[in-house]
């Protein structure tokens, strides 16, 4: 399983790294609104970001996630990713 670690660098900007067979970094943008949208205000950003790249490696291996990316572009890719996401939050 690998693991993910998530770094806050501003509001909205995350360091994202992945260590599993190969090692990425990534750079993930959330608008506030959002993440308040599909999470909820109780929810911190880092809880979504993590949870976000947990339903991403289910999907795809880390050397195929996108290295910058705003997280609201994961819908495009996996159309089902809001309303199962909101199912892996606490």
């Amino acid at each position: 399983m690998a693991k993910v670690t998530v770094t806050r660098c501003d509001d909205s900007t995350f360091d994202v790294v992945v260590e599993d067979a190969a090692m990425t970094s990534h750079t993930v943008t959330v608008d506030p609104s959002y993440a308040a949208r599909i999470a909820g205000a109780a929810v911190p950003a880092e809880v979504l970001v993590r949870r976000s790249f947990d339903f991403l490696l289910e999907r795809e291996p880390n050397t195929a996630i996108l290295r910058r990316f705003d997280l609201s572009v994961i819908g495009r890719y996996f159309p089902e990713y809001e309303r199962v996401i909101q199912g892996m939050l606490p």
